[in-house]
């Protein structure tokens, strides 16, 4: 079975410029309050948080939530 591509908002987590973590976001508004959040939270140094738009294969979990298996293409 294909695994579906879809374009959705994600917050990306960059260390010494290396994607290491993606995830969906309902809007940008809602991405951009969570990277403020995570980074009043988190030592930064050498850390960078993103919110951008992208398209991604997406997977579904058993309890029907969604979570971005590789993105394909950024916005």
């Amino acid at each position: 079975m294909a695994t579906p591509i879809s374009l959705v908002f994600a917050l990306c987590l960059f260390i010494n410029g290396q994607l290491v973590e993606h995830r969906i976001q309902d809007s940008l508004s809602t991405c951009l309050k969570m990277k403020r959040e995570a980074s009043r939270n988190m030592d930064m140094a050498n850390k960078t948080f993103m919110c951008g738009q992208v398209e991604a294969e997406i997977e579904i979990n058993i309890d029907g939530s969604k979570t971005i298996k590789k993105i394909v293409k950024s916005k």
